[in-house]
């Protein structure tokens, strides 16, 4: 059995962790609460517009801004991973580099042996990631938690737009957590571009075949709606993770609150024992000496 002094540094110790774990707890239940309702009010439209987007690109051509929609062999693979800066997450961060790992092990198996699978990393967890194996890394973006907003994460789309309309990458993909509540994050890989036509996604061929009135006229329509569209679905996947970012770490920090209650109440008990057991050694010895001089 441990001594007393060995027993009692162990409580005091697992006493401050659990008061750190405890307040990063509270101030990710007060940022979880923000997040929620960005992405809450954010993702009715995202999800509105997808769709409006999928049958949409089943009706234009190339020459009318159909580029994004257009289908070619994906010898050319861009990942983007969307992680957070920071750990203390539970799985959030290891569940999205779970799906890097199955798209370039399986999907995308024979691009990466070719080294034709590029990164674009979102958050630091996933450039370290990247980093530490030695993938591509296209480009890095972990300033945009700093200050999350439209007109920063425009810019970083457009490029990708850029990139797949040049002909750099003949398919991206997105790999995030989407938000369902604070308990459940739910990993997610989709497709980015070329944009998924209606038909392609399952859908009915009555809502496939819809038959949209532009105004003013078509192409001026979808040269705006479409880019926009596609920004639109790339911060809504970072408001997805970053409130899925929240409520993992505010269920991790919640776990670890109570292990280490759990653990402080095993340490008393053992605190006591060995007190006790110390106290009657103290009281033997007495005695024994005792009786050493009586005899």
């Amino acid at each position: 059995m441990a001594n007393l002094k060995e027993v009692r540094n162990r409580i005091v110790s697992v006493t401050s962790t659990m008061q750190i774990t405890s307040a990063m707890k509270m101030v990710s239940a007060a940022k979880l609460r923000r997040a929620q309702d960005a992405i809450v009010q954010m993702r009715p439209y995202a999800e509105k517009l997808k769709d409006i987007l999928g049958n949409l690109s089943g009706s234009v051509d190339a020459s009318e801004g159909g580029a994004y929609s257009v289908e070619r062999d994906p010898k050319k693979v861009l990942i983007i991973l969307i992680t957070s800066n920071r750990g203390l997450a539970g799985a959030f961060n290891t569940n999205v580099l779970k799906i890097a790992r199955q798209l370039i092990t399986g999907k995308y198996a024979a691009q990466f042996a070719a080294g034709n699978v590029s990164f674009l990393c979102i958050g630091k967890k996933a450039s370290d990631y990247v980093t530490r194996n030695k993938f591509n890394l296209y480009s890095s973006h972990n300033e945009l938690f700093d200050r999350l907003a439209f007109d920063r994460v425009s810019p970083v789309a457009q490029r990708v737009m850029d990139a797949f309309s040049n002909k750099e990458f003949d398919r991206v993909e997105l790999a995030y957590n989407r938000f369902r509540n604070a308990a459940v994050q739910i990993p997610t890989e989709e497709q980015y571009l070329p944009v998924v036509r209606t038909e392609d996604a399952g859908t009915s061929k009555k809502n496939a075949a819809i038959d949209y009135i532009f105004e003013p006229d078509k192409a001026t329509i979808v040269s705006e709606l479409i880019p926009k569209s596609l920004k639109i679905q790339i911060y809504k996947a970072i408001l997805d993770s970053h409130a899925a970012e929240h409520g993992a770490r505010m269920t991790a920090m919640n776990k670890a609150t109570d292990n280490a209650r759990d653990l402080i109440k095993e340490l008393k008990l053992s605190y006591n024992k060995a007190r006790q057991a110390a106290i009657t050694n103290e009281i033997l010895e007495i005695v024994g000496g005792a009786e050493a001089l009586n005899g």
